[in-house]
């Protein structure tokens, strides 16, 4: 592996840039995003997701295996740039940097990348508003099985590196789509999956309900849930019983419950 460049000052242009890159218009104009950590930056290289930079700093590693995600890094391509430790900070976003932090291609998938399973398994996001929401929606989807996520009507990036975060890197390991509701609920209907609504306002509960069938469990904000057009259009309409004060779950916590009540369902079918 060829010696890496070494930055020394936070005024290098590659730093500068990359810093920039938090701001979701600079990375919309350049294409590119953030991956910080070193999980995170190892899921991308394990599912072979393009990495164009890799910024280090050993003074902050925790383990000895950066070496190793650095020299697969380098062989996929990318350039490698050790730095002084006030550089790292300035272009880590986390409070305690663990030395790694990549540069890389827009997240960016379309249907035509969601492999259906036999029946098909899909969560359907529509207008989630916090990165950390959808990174631990990626997560759990990751840990269901799930054939694909779609992103409807978005109000958060999937490039945002707190969802990249949040996700652990899970969101380059299962297909995240940025999709209108309405081309959404064709799609599904096209290819015969039913959806799921989740809603307060039915007496159905999750538990009662047959989640074995091609299906597409659809989520709402976290403020005021699905849309007309989403619990119109559900063939289902399913609720978690809430025994407390609350009115309703976290989005991400509800997504989680839901997505593995159909994995239970369909492992004692």
């Amino acid at each position: 592996m060829e010696a890496a460049k070494f930055i020394t000052s936070t005024a290098n242009p590659r730093v500068k840039q990359t810093v920039k890159l938090r701001q979701r218009s600079h990375r919309d104009k350049l294409g590119m995003t953030i991956i910080e950590g070193f999980r995170e930056t190892r899921r991308a290289i394990d599912n072979r997701f393009p990495i164009r930079e890799i910024f280090t700093c050993s003074d902050f590693f925790l383990g000895d295996n950066e070496p190793e995600l650095i020299r697969n890094a380098v062989a996929m391509g990318a350039e490698h740039l050790e730095c002084a430790e006030n550089v790292f900070r300035r272009l880590s976003y986390r409070d305690r940097p663990d030395g790694i932090l990549a540069v890389a291609n827009h997240i960016k998938y379309s249907l035509d990348d969601i492999k259906l399973t036999n029946p098909p398994f899909l969560l359907v996001a529509e207008a989630v508003e916090k990165p950390g929401n959808l990174g631990t929606i990626l997560r759990s989807a990751d840990a269901a099985g799930i054939n694909g996520v779609l992103v409807c009507d978005r109000c958060t990036d999937i490039n945002n590196p707190n969802v990249i975060r949040a996700s652990i890197g899970t969101v380059f390991s299962v297909p995240v789509v940025e999709i209108e509701s309405g081309a959404c609920i064709e799609w599904l209907r096209n290819n015969g999956i039913q959806i799921a609504a989740a809603t307060p306002h039915t007496e159905q509960l999750y538990t009662d309900t047959n989640l074995t069938v091609p299906l597409a469990i659809a989520m709402g904000t976290e403020q005021y849930g699905l849309s007309p057009a989403w619990l119109k259009a559900a063939d289902i309409h399913l609720r978690i019983p809430m025994q407390g004060q609350a009115d309703s779950l976290n989005v991400a916590t509800a997504a989680t419950i839901l997505m593995f009540e159909t994995v239970r369902q369909r492992a004692q079918k």
